[in-house]
């Protein structure tokens, strides 16, 4: 069966299937994980909307969902998007789906627990959801052009930024959502400061952004603050508090960090944190058209690395780059991550996520100036790193995928057969 996402308004593009709107990119929702969470979540909510009859539903996870998905609260996130029917939770890990290891399928079932309706459908990163053999095929496609290449040559021809070229294409609204996603990032950051609570989870990690923000008050130095920054987003994050996929969960904290850096510590105001937004976006959304921001799929590099290039294109716009410049700060971003693997302990996102992010967030910061500093010369582009990085991804092991099968991940005593991830 096929399913329409209801949130996907139709758009036309000039070029056919092309690049999402930034709103497919940046989503407002609850930790931990975009693909292990959002996703599900998003899934489980369109398919009771359809079945609103059904006696009871059943969920099988494959693949990652399966293997990470206690760790990630995937069971907990599709039982109470369900609620109050009764939900019967399935767990594969042995069945990896070709398409994409984060697969699912829906039964709603009826009084006798006969099937009346089932949908497969796979997270893909991001909170985005795709059914087999339609990846990319998403009504809400906008833009003319699916690299930054192209991109690139159209804002040189008219005489155009990057951010003129969101406005251009993207909806009409798409600056006020931003500002949504701004207001957002920020709720989320100044949360994470305060809070002073244990993360949950058997790691019973002690939050550390409020630590490191103190000292910030104390030392005054820009490391401080970006780290506590970043510490606070992710620990929201791993809390299962509300933040922004930026482009994922486990990579939420780099971006906030950057811009809100970029403001608290060098004056920007709001407008100039919502242009970031929209320079980053384009970032983002090239690599969800062209590669994958799929832990599970291209291991972390997809998703801490994606956020590190998307943050440091930010930071160079927002200090006067060039567009080649900018460019060039995405493609150091990315590049200084390939190889990286996922591979959290017992499936939660917190070891080691949370100090990924900090040092991404870190990382973007020192590309955007390693950028502006050059001629801006550089042989390698972004658009070719995108797909050297999803090359790499496909070519790493499984074990190494959000499989709690290798790393770190073994590094901590299995509790059950599906990678130690047992609550």
């Amino acid at each position: 069966m096929g399913i329409c996402f209801p949130d996907n308004e139709e758009k036309t593009s000039l070029g056919g299937i092309k690049m999402e709107s930034l709103k497919e990119l940046y989503k407002i929702g609850p930790g931990p994980s975009s693909s292990h969470t959002m996703g599900p979540q998003r899934a489980a909510r369109i398919f009771n909307e359809k079945n609103p009859n059904a006696a009871s539903f059943r969920a099988h996870l494959y693949g990652s969902l399966a293997a990470t998905g206690k760790g990630h609260l995937t069971d907990y996130i599709i039982i109470k998007t369900l609620e109050p029917k009764h939900v019967e939770i399935v767990w594969q890990p042995e069945v990896v789906k070709e398409f994409h290891t984060n697969g699912m399928k829906l039964e709603a079932l009826d009084t006798d627990g006969n099937v009346e309706d089932e949908w497969t459908v796979f997270s893909i990163g991001g909170g985005s959801l795709a059914e087999e053999g339609k990846r990319g095929h998403s009504s809400a496609s906008v833009y003319p052009h699916d690299n930054i290449e192209d991109i690139i040559e159209w804002c040189r021809e008219n005489h155009k930024n990057f951010v003129d070229y969101v406005k251009e294409f993207d909806d009409e609204d798409i600056m006020d959502y931003l500002r949504q996603i701004r207001i957002t990032m920020r709720q989320s950051l100044n949360d994470g400061l305060k809070a002073t609570d244990v993360i949950p989870g058997k790691l019973k990690l002690a939050r550390r952004a409020r630590t490191f923000f103190r000292q910030y008050k104390v030392n005054k130095q820009l490391s401080s603050m970006i780290y506590a920054y970043a510490l606070a987003v992710s620990e929201q994050n791993a809390s299962g508090f509300e933040i922004v996929t930026a482009p994922t969960c486990g990579s939420a904290g780099v971006l906030p960090a950057v811009l809100f850096t970029m403001q608290d510590f060098y004056g920007f105001d709001d407008e100039a944190v919502e242009e970031g937004l929209a320079v980053a976006g384009l970032i983002g959304i090239a690599v969800k058209k062209n590669a994958s921001v799929s832990g599970a799929e291209v291991g972390c590099q997809g998703e801490v690395g994606v956020a590190c290039a998307m943050a440091a294109a930010a930071a160079a716009f927002m200090k006067g780059a060039a567009l080649r410049k900018i460019e060039y700060a995405a493609e150091i971003g990315l590049e200084h991550h390939l190889g990286m693997t996922c591979d959290p302990a017992y499936g939660y996102v917190q070891i080691p996520c949370i100090e990924r992010n900090a040092m991404g967030a870190q990382r973007a910061l020192d590309a955007a100036n390693y950028a502006l500093l050059s001629d801006g010369v550089h042989h390698v582009k972004f658009d070719q790193i995108v797909k050297i990085m999803d090359e790499t991804g496909r070519d790493m092991m499984d074990k190494y995928k959000e499989t709690a099968q290798g790393g770190i991940a073994l590094l901590y005593e299995e509790s059950d057969e599906f990678g130690g991830n047992e609550e």
